[in-house]
């Protein structure tokens, strides 16, 4: 009798692809979910949960992101320090205007797990403000979303 077995990927043994993202124009909660796809590796068939099997993302263009409805003023981002009467909020065209990747970064950040495996998973994400990035010499795919 024959016995099927479930192979599970390792993080060790993964082969990494690179991914790039022009984000001009592009919806921000769209584009932040198919990158968090790619960087947690939910489009290989070797997906496993518990090990971090993504590919590397890079996204260009960060300040050309958009929303919609009223979400420029009406969105808001919380910090606190730490500290009593530490808050801080900054509203979306604030943040947009003072770092337009920490926005993407955020968002992206927000759907992947939140434990050790999600930090070392939004390591391999990289965003660039303009159109140029310092990854020529990888065999850089383009992924639409």
């Amino acid at each position: 009798m024959k016995k099927n077995k479930t192979i599970y990927g390792r993080s060790e043994t993964t082969k990494r692809d690179w991914y790039l993202v022009d984000a001009t124009g592009i919806i921000l909660g769209k584009m932040a979910s198919k990158v968090a796809v790619y960087l947690r590796g939910k489009h290989k068939p070797i997906f496993t949960p518990h090990a971090d099997c993504g590919d590397r993302v890079i996204i260009i263009n960060a300040a050309k992101i958009r929303v919609t409805g009223k979400k420029t003023k009406q969105k808001m981002y919380f910090t606190h320090s730490g500290f009593p009467g530490g808050d801080k909020l900054f509203s979306f065209e604030k943040m947009m205007a003072k770092s337009p990747e920490k926005v993407i970064r955020l968002a992206v950040a927000g759907m992947l797990p939140k434990n050790s495996l999600g930090r070392k998973m939004i390591k391999k994400l990289s965003i660039y403000n303009g159109a140029e990035h310092p990854h020529p010499k990888q065999n850089i795919q383009k992924l639409e979303v």
